[in-house]
């Protein structure tokens, strides 16, 4: 069997889309066709079953996987740590993480890229909310998956990696706790909690706007440093919070409703790093997250 074959195999088995499979080859669907065809010929019979609304794999095609994907991924992974060590990729690697989905997604990242980097130790951490960039400037993290924007000359950012829905949490007793989503411009009508710190202007406005689009004012609430600090002063009424969807599954507690903006834009998550500090590691580290963030968007389990 070639290593194209395979490749595509293995590929399609996970995707069942040829369209994907394509894409993620950077081959034409009719070439990913091709080569599906030429390793059932070499089998002997179907490996999928294919219709004009799905593709599946057959009892044999489900067999041939799960003989051929774990040593297809130990060559995989032999192969990164062989260039791992041409490149250098060893030492300590400092991640952060600025909320619990972020810390989900790096430590998931960090077990892989442990795993495939044998000299590549991984230390991940939480990002204070109150100083969302300290730490990286200080060399205190070499890396760090965040809420964007991020609008620092002296820091790099990549991609976003993935979104989820605003959402704002505010006490069970309020009258928009009631509704199944709310309007960015009902926030006239609540207090939002600021955040205590040295904060950039604009980061303070995208997380804690001081009008609407149609240009009410939005009253302020107390200052917190902390997620903890924040919803306990919600669900004593002092004040409402900008969120994101996440945070709903990770804090859900008493006297706090998450309550959907049905018209504001999606919270986008992306990696930061020092400007000129983009190293071999780091790199390593942001297509591992990829990964990570694209198998978690279809529910595949390591």
């Amino acid at each position: 069997m070639e290593r194209d074959e395979l490749e595509c195999f293995l590929t399609l088995a996970e995707e069942l889309h040829f369209g994907r499979t394509a894409e993620r080859m950077r081959l034409s669907r009719a070439r990913v066709s091709q080569l599906i065809q030429r390793l059932e010929r070499r089998v002997g019979a179907q490996l999928f079953v294919r219709t004009s609304r799905r593709v599946a794999l057959t009892s044999l095609g489900r067999q041939l996987r799960g003989d051929l994907e774990p040593h297809y991924r130990a060559i995989e992974a032999a192969l990164l740590r062989a260039a791992a060590s041409a490149r250098g990729i060893d030492g300590v690697l400092h991640v952060g993480f600025s909320n619990p989905l972020a810390g989900e997604i790096v430590l998931k990242a960090a077990e892989a890229l442990r795993a495939a980097h044998r000299g590549l130790a991984v230390e991940i951490c939480e990002v204070p909310l109150s100083n969302p960039y300290g730490q990286l400037r200080k060399g205190e993290f070499d890396v760090q998956l965040t809420e964007l924007p991020v609008r620092e000359e002296d820091l790099g950012e990549g991609p976003t990696l993935l979104t989820e829905t605003r959402t704002l949490a505010i006490a069970s007793g309020h009258p928009l706790s009631k509704r199944d989503a709310v309007s960015v411009e009902d926030l006239a009508s609540v207090r939002l909690l600021t955040i205590d710190g040295e904060l950039p202007n604009y980061w303070l406005e995208h997380h804690v706007p001081t009008h609407t689009p149609g240009g009410r004012p939005i009253g302020r609430g107390p200052a917190v440093t902390n997620m903890q600090e924040a919803l306990m002063l919600v669900a004593g009424g002092k004040g409402a919070l900008l969120t994101a969807a996440h945070t709903a599954t990770y804090y859900a507690r008493p006297g706090v409703a998450y309550v959907p903006l049905a018209d504001s834009d999606p919270v986008g998550y992306g990696l930061v790093w020092r400007v000129g500090d983009n190293t071999s590691a780091i790199k390593a580290f942001a297509r591992t997250a990829t990964d990570m963030v694209r198998k978690m968007a279809l529910g595949v389990r390591d």
